[in-house]
């Protein structure tokens, strides 16, 4: 049984979910239960860096979403990884540590947001930081999330970043002080060559604490209400239904994808779709589940010589041998290796204010995450489009938690896209055509050479490379009661409802130019900070 009355009921050990724990638990008198539907992270591979590409596609690991067949991407679906375990996607993700960009942070001031410009959010960035650069104006060597400089350097990306120099790309030794234009090699959520996910750098320490409760695999079904208030939730446990309340919140902390769920099957969301399920209406709000920003990254991939990739270190003689003695004995080496490792940031073209592309550039190349390298050097360079105009939106098909969710992310749906996709593999191809990189003679193989350079073409190449780069936001939109758009109010509480907030990259009003997971943990860190400064107001 759940005996007695929380204070906190958190539903998800994601990355925000983790840091709520953490901060909401710190005084002992209050009490928290904290639920999360994934299990625990005790598997080799949530721990070993390039673990990641076992633990994408995994069903023990991953939900295993998948998007609708999507116009954008030439009637594609896509897998669309979310993960399942402590520390939610923190756990399998790419471990870039990217803040964004202040204008980010001040649009969304702008919009309205008093307490969420670039001034108010950069101290609380600061504050969580364990960074490998130490004390200074922009980091901190004395929080809890661990920041360190990649372990292995490769030469082809070395390269890469010098090419960058010759179209007029700067190299930058830090993306993370609220201008991130220029290249360097991606700064790493790790500890000494091993993952650094939120669950360990702010659950795990804190679990002994008596005044928090920890649940794994149960499944939430519905927030429970006295008439507008939420007074608790109902969730799955094997076989057992079991309700659990709370004296003071509720907070939904399970993501873009799962609080969207938990309100849709609450009651709380578009009424007509509350009439095609059965479920009774607590409260319309038409925004839930629109809004859905992610970041499509057009994998554009290269032939290239007289180099080492990953690709030929894993297929030669004792090369994998030789990788995991490397990373035993030094914790160094292609082990180590984040998703990506050298990253770009510039502008698709001179009419944007700010970088508006980003590079996610790696010395290997396989079809799609969880199937083989090829058997060929090569590198993949990514360009994304860090502010996509296109919208889509995510419903339940079912009250059943069980059931998966219909995700349409609508990618390259609007002109603007479309025109930056185009713009963003012209500038991949010049970038691979610069003098820096002529002993290395890459030479494309996808999209490939065959694709002119017409927007028609590029266009169509965009929608048949185009994959998620997992970054999913904006599903229950912070804003103004006047949006009809928005969910929550600037503290995080759920328009027209006491006691329920949703506190996760889902409040984004529009997403960040970069990774999404620092922000989200930035994001459960704030959030906790207005739940407690409330709790005394009261």
């Amino acid at each position: 049984m759940i005996d007695g009355d929380y204070d906190y009921i958190i539903v998800g050990a994601g990355s925000a979910g983790c840091v709520l724990a953490n901060r909401l638990t710190a005084d002992p008198r209050t009490r928290v239960l904290l639920l999360e539907a994934g299990g625990p992270d005790n598997w080799i591979w949530f721990h070993i860096p390039v673990g990641y590409l076992y633990l994408i596609g995994n069903p023990r690991s991953d939900w295993m979403l998948q998007t609708e067949a999507d116009p954008g991407l030439n009637g594609r679906r896509l897998n669309y990884p979310r993960g399942k375990a402590l520390g939610g996607s923190s756990s399998i993700n790419a471990m870039i540590a990217m803040r964004g960009q202040a204008g980010d942070y001040d649009h969304w001031r702008q919009l309205g947001m008093t307490g969420w410009g670039w001034a108010d959010v950069q101290p609380v960035f600061r504050s969580l930081d364990r960074h490998f650069l130490g004390d200074n104006e922009h980091h901190s060597s004395k929080g809890e999330l661990r920041v360190e400089a990649p372990r292995v350097r490769w030469k082809i990306l070395d390269a890469i970043a010098d090419a960058a120099e010759q179209i007029g790309i700067s190299k930058t030794p830090d993306f993370n002080t609220g201008d991130n234009e220029g290249s360097c090699y991606f700064h790493v959520n790790q500890k000494r060559g091993r993952r650094w996910s939120a669950a360990r750098g702010f659950l795990h320490p804190i679990l002994n604490r008596p005044n928090l409760r920890l649940e794994t695999g149960v499944l939430v079904e519905r927030v429970l209400f006295n008439g507008l208030r939420a007074t608790g939730v109902q969730f799955r446990r094997g076989n057992e239904t079991i309700r659990a309340h709370a004296k003071g919140e509720v907070i939904l902390s399970a993501g873009a994808i799962g609080s969207v769920e938990i309100l849709q099957r609450s009651g709380i969301g578009p009424a007509a779709l509350a009439g095609e399920t059965g479920v009774p209406v607590i409260r319309a709000l038409g925004g839930v589940g629109r809004n859905l920003q992610d970041h499509l990254q057009l994998r554009v991939m290269f032939h290239v010589k007289n180099v080492r990739t990953l690709n030929t270190i894993y297929y030669a003689p004792l090369g994998r041998p030789l990788m995991g003695l490397q990373y035993a004995l030094l914790r160094r080496g292609p082990m180590t290796m984040a998703a990506s490792q050298l990253g770009i940031f510039t502008r698709s073209d001179p009419s944007q204010e700010r970088p508006n592309i980003q590079f996610h550039i790696q010395p290997l190349s396989l079809d799609r995450f969880g199937t083989p390298l090829h058997r060929f050097p090569a590198v993949t360079v990514s360009p994304c489009n860090l502010r996509p105009s296109s919208r889509g939106e995510v419903r339940i098909t079912s009250v059943d938690p069980q059931s998966k969710p219909s995700i349409r992310p609508n990618y390259l749906s609007t002109d603007e896209d479309r025109r930056i996709a185009a713009e963003a593999i012209r500038l991949t191809r010049r970038l691979m055509a610069q003098s820096a990189l002529e002993k290395y003679e890459p030479r494309e193989f996808r999209p490939g050479p065959d694709i002119g350079d017409s927007d028609a073409a590029l266009i169509h190449a965009a929608g048949d490379i185009g994959t998620t780069i997992f970054h999913p936001v904006g599903t229950a939109k912070m804003g103004l009661a006047s949006d009809p758009l928005a969910v929550v109010d600037e503290r995080l509480r759920v328009h027209g409802l006491e006691g329920l907030r949703v506190i996760d990259a889902s409040i984004m009003p529009t997403i960040t130019s970069g990774n999404t997971n620092t922000p989200s943990i930035m994001i459960g860190a704030r959030g906790a900070a207005m739940v407690l400064e409330d709790a005394r107001a009261r």
